[in-house]
């Protein structure tokens, strides 16, 4: 019977499906991109006073220490989500991850309005990141496991709407940059904006189980299991009634449990995704923004360019490229899972660590190489286009070295061996930063 359906699923009318899991993309990469691009706020917050001099930066590093601790709360809670996810129903999950993330950014934009001392500012502000961002482990390494139960185009889609979450918060910033309200008013509109998008993201999720063709594929896998399950009580019925009592193996009836594999089974069929992942987000997190966000422009004489060069040319241009690249795949795969040229390609991105650190850093240690505006823009572009590409075939392949019982733990195990690559890039920016 589950055989005559399999063959006339529904379709995905209107593309529904398709523009909710894009949604639900975004939704999980809106806490950091937003506070990411937020650099110039919190940097201009974090400034002392002192007496009557003018203010004065204190090295608060907050590039660095945001990126480390957004990586490591959700590192610990995407381990915690791959082995604890069979316990908690995925609704529960996600949906209250996502209230959590909509009142923690209510949070944020509420103290925009609040003056507080930057020691004070500066330690609540990495709390709120702390917090968020183990929710947003929760939230994604739950919906990397739901997207994997839909066809490969589907991840891919996942990971365009990721891509997409960076150019909302870069288009909101530069629309705050570039708005004649006063700091706090166009602070106060950026950080409310998440607020609406995460309570979208929210509305998709509960509304996917209602159309027919997601219906269809997250509970396929269920009607698989009791497929196979009827299957292997009528075989051991007959093989009782014949008064054979040898294995099922023995009379050529694979002994195929019913249950999902274990996750350290499933990590043996995906190592090398999960490792290629790792290298993708790692090399990426170790220059941006850390090192990326101190290219300056040549034309200094332009005032309004020098205020919006670093997030046109560093933030959208790295989110853009790295939407197009995660939706490349979608057109074309290569390499191919199977071929030793890929981890050639991911390794090849090492490349990019040192000609970012020589574009045209103010004070910089290093030989500046590329001056010029333009050559950071090109350097940027294949930086953000190989990493959107190649994290999105590691994402897509991974699902399909394994059964489609355990297409929700692959899911799970990719997302923290990515989340590892962010640690693991945070981390190495503190040095590269000393370097330059």
């Amino acid at each position: 019977m589950w055989n005559e359906k399999k063959q006339s699923h529904p379709s995905d009318r209107s593309q529904i499906v398709a523009i909710i899991i894009v949604v639900l993309g975004q939704g999980t990469l809106l806490p950091w991109n937003f506070f990411i691009t937020a650099s110039q706020y919190f940097n201009e917050r974090l400034k002392v006073s002192n007496g009557t001099e003018a203010a004065v930066q204190k090295d608060y590093n907050y590039d660095s220490w945001m990126t480390l601790l957004s990586q490591l709360p959700l590192l610990l809670f995407t381990l915690l989500n791959s082995f604890l996810y069979q316990w908690v129903a995925e609704r529960l999950r996600v949906a209250f991850s996502l209230v959590a993330i909509f009142f923690l950014f209510a949070f944020t934009a509420t103290l925009v309005q609040v003056d507080m001392h930057p020691d004070t500012f500066f330690s609540v502000s990495m709390a709120t990141i702390w917090f968020i961002s183990m929710f947003v482990a929760v939230l994604q390494g739950s919906l990397f496991g739901v997207v994997s139960l839909f066809p490969p185009r589907y991840s891919t889609l996942f990971m365009s709407g990721q891509g997409l979450a960076g150019i909302f918060a870069a288009v909101a910033m530069l629309c705050s940059i570039m708005s004649k309200s006063d700091t706090k008013s166009a602070a106060l509109g950026y950080f409310v904006t998440p607020c609406v998008a995460t309570l979208l993201t929210l509305l998709g999720y509960l509304l996917l189980p209602h159309l027919e063709f997601a219906r269809f594929y997250l509970n396929r896998h269920q009607a698989d299991k009791l497929d196979t399950s009827s299957k292997l009580t009528s075989s051991t019925d007959k093989i009782a009634l014949n008064g054979n009592t040898k294995d099922l193996e023995a009379r050529g009836i694979q002994e195929e449990s019913n249950e999902r594999s274990s996750v350290f089974a499933v990590f043996k069929k995906i190592w090398l995704m999960a490792l290629c992942v790792t290298l993708v987000f790692a090399v990426t997190l170790s220059v941006f923004p850390v090192i990326t966000v101190r290219v300056k422009t040549v034309y200094t004489d332009y005032s309004d360019w020098d205020k919006v060069f670093t997030c046109v040319c560093c933030f959208i241009v790295f989110n853009v490229m790295d939407l197009a690249g995660r939706g490349a795949p979608s057109l074309f795969q290569w390499p191919s899972k199977e071929s030793r040229l890929f981890p050639v390609a991911v390794l090849s991105r090492l490349v990019f660590i040192p000609l970012l650190m020589m574009c045209n850093i103010q004070d910089s240690k290093l030989t500046v190489l590329f001056r010029h505006d333009c050559g950071f823009v090109v350097v940027m572009a294949l930086f953000s286009f190989s990493n959107g590409y190649l994290a999105s075939l590691c994402v897509a392949y991974a699902p399909q070295l394994v059964r489609s019982r355990d297409c929700e733990t692959a899911g799970s195990l990719m997302t923290f061996f990515l989340v590892l690559g962010l640690v693991v890039g945070a981390s190495f920016s503190f040095l590269l930063g000393k370097l330059v």
